[in-house]
């Protein structure tokens, strides 16, 4: 797919976005159900096709540290250094969540993680807003290792599918690493 072509779906990816719609797309680890992470129906929508209980929190997609802080109260310098000097997909729990719908809350803590694929940065920068990422599978089955194994119900129930050739999916089959960092540098994982 050329960057002519990515910006179209880009486009179109925004207006669904905007207009509360749910898209499936290839994320930096593996094929994700996402939508703005800021609109609460929207996020029920979510749930709804994942067949997933409330109590299972969905993970926010940011393109940068600066997104993060909107999100995210009082990032300590120490916090910051780890997030910065991180190599592979890794989600974070942090503390101290705001401006943001209560159903993304889980337990005072929002777990995030900042894409380092160029195309989704492009995509989320341009919406300027975070967007949920979550497996695109029913709760209780295995993600999905390739767009194949996507289940036919969760491709009838989104508003929109991003085309696999949007971001280069080349030995990315597993989720994304989990940690909490408690008192600013302490790193607990919580999936590997």
């Amino acid at each position: 797919m050329n960057n002519k072509q990515k910006y179209e779906v880009i486009k179109k990816c925004i207006k669904v976005l905007n207009n509360g719609g749910v898209i499936l797309y290839p994320t930096d680890t593996i094929w994700g159900i996402g939508c703005d992470a800021t609109n609460s129906t929207a996020i029920k929508k979510v749930y709804s096709i994942k067949e997933r209980k409330k109590d299972h929190p969905l993970i926010l997609l940011m393109h940068d540290i600066d997104s993060l802080k909107k999100y995210v109260l009082g990032i300590s310098n120490e916090t910051m250094k780890i997030v910065e000097n991180i190599e592979k997909p890794t989600t974070i729990i942090y503390d101290s969540p705001i401006n943001l719908p209560k159903n993304i809350i889980y337990k005072k803590t929002v777990a995030v993680r900042i894409t380092k694929d160029p195309t989704l940065k492009r995509m989320i920068n341009n919406f300027q807003k975070p967007i949920t990422s979550t497996s695109a599978n029913i709760s209780g089955t295995p993600p999905p290792s390739s767009f194949e194994d996507i289940n036919e119900k969760i491709k009838r129930q989104v508003d929109f599918i991003i085309p696999q050739d949007f971001i280069d999916l080349k030995n990315r089959k597993n989720a994304s690493r989990i940690i909490k960092i408690q008192n600013d540098s302490n790193i607990k994982i919580i999936r590997e």
